[in-house]
């Protein structure tokens, strides 16, 4: 059995269609036996899976993958686990133990401000409060699936406060349409639009950050937890998971000895609007 996650550094990279390196592990028993790291030659994204093909590879861990890559690698006969982030060596280990569950690609960001887990550079992330379910939405259709589009947009909850602006950046947000960079109502406002059309969305927290999830709220015991005696209510910061794989967090609730957090994302159980307009599509 072969194992490729796509590979930078030690960690798994985000984005499938431009990783330019694999790391491949061969399993027997249950057990890796071998490694090593193979280059992905600039092969684009539908190429890639013919890559893993040739290679004899059973299995590909990755992060953020578009559905025109998925249905290229079911065609390949590669079996995928999409949505997962942190250290490789760590994210193998936990699939052969059965405790790595594929998210799908459909978990990710409106734009590129603000706390990240992990999908790019800077953004908003879906959290822990995306799950499993992400991945078992329809396919986004449209003219721009699969395309890099460059976006304006100004997002403002409904009493008219602005959250977020590119405009105010001077620089367009550029992505990737349906390929799970985007939460699913900013992507799908997008799949069909032409160059030069603005858009006004409403968005229900379903396609956006999704409601409040109670079990995403936890306490620790302070003494447990290095540092987090400084924490203060309110806080935004970073927790790691099993795996190793940080996770945002906000301070909700601090006693004496011990220390509460809550996962959600902090838009969770937000109506959001965006005016959005389509700049480019490459």
């Amino acid at each position: 059995m072969k194992i490729a996650v796509t590979y930078d550094n030690g960690n798994i990279f985000q984005h499938f269609g431009k990783t330019e390196f694999f790391k491949v592990y061969e399993v027997e028993d249950g057990k890796v036996i071998s490694s090593e790291v193979i280059g992905s030659n600039g092969t684009g994204h539908g190429a890639l899976a013919g890559l893993l093909a040739e290679q004899g590879i059973d299995v590909l861990i990755c992060g953020g993958i578009g559905g025109g890559a998925q249905a290229a690698l079911e065609e390949a006969g590669v079996e995928l686990c999409a949505g997962a982030q942190g250290e490789a060596d760590q994210a193998v280990e936990a699939y052969l133990k059965g405790e790595l569950v594929s998210t799908g690609a459909n978990c990710a960001h409106h734009h590129e401000e603000g706390h990240s887990c992990g999908h790019h550079e800077d953004g908003h992330s879906c959290g822990g409060s995306c799950g499993s379910s992400c991945g078992a939405r329809p396919a986004l259709t449209g003219r721009n699936v699969g395309k890099t589009c460059r976006t304006h947009y100004r997002g403002t909850f409904n009493d008219g406060t602005q959250f977020d602006s590119s405009y105010d950046r001077g620089e367009p947000l550029e992505f990737i349409c349906g390929a799970g960079q985007m939460i699913r109502g900013f992507d799908a406002a997008v799949a069909d639009m032409e160059v030069g059309q603005v858009v006004d969305v409403h968005l229900m927290p379903e396609e956006a950050y999704g409601m409040p999830d109670p079990n995403a709220v936890f306490t620790l015991e302070i003494a447990q937890l290095p540092g987090s005696e400084d924490l203060q209510v309110g806080q935004r910061v970073y927790l790691s998971n099993q795996y190793g794989q940080p996770f945002p967090v906000t301070v909700t609730g601090k006693e004496e000895t011990t220390i509460t957090f809550d996962a959600n994302h902090e838009m969770a159980g937000k109506e959001l609007n965006f005016r959005i307009e389509l700049v480019e599509v490459k």
